[in-house]
């Protein structure tokens, strides 16, 4: 008997039916030993971190570096090249076109040096 996409979609349907019934059974389950710990453990929402439950969420903490420290935030940097019409460069990184642009002409890195 060769399967037609209809049928594929029902047993799919089907499929998606019975997982969600097998989560709901195993959540309960969880739930019940859940319950029974903190009775035996006499646990309060408090313990368990839950005490005013309503609370907005904390924010994330700050991405951290290999070494356990926060990353420095990023010092603005001073210009170091300007030309004529206002564009600048601090010197990190590529140079701007209009930099290549003036270099290629015959002008010096130091024409465009702030002083």
């Amino acid at each position: 008997m060769t399967k037609t996409y209809l049928s594929v979609l029902k047993q799919i349907d089907s499929l998606k039916q019975e997982a969600e019934r097998l989560r709901r059974q195993e959540v309960d389950g969880v739930i019940e030993r859940i319950r029974s710990a903190i009775e035996h453990y006499g646990l309060t929402a408090a313990d368990l971190g839950l005490a005013g439950a309503r609370t907005p969420a904390k924010p994330v903490a700050a991405k951290k570096t290999r070494r356990g420290r926060k990353p420095a935030k990023a010092a603005a940097l001073a210009v170091r090249y300007r030309d004529d019409q206002g564009r600048s460069w601090v010197g990190r990184g590529k140079r701007p076109q209009w930099l290549r642009d003036a270099l290629a002409a015959g002008k010096k890195l130091e024409d465009f040096a702030v002083k």
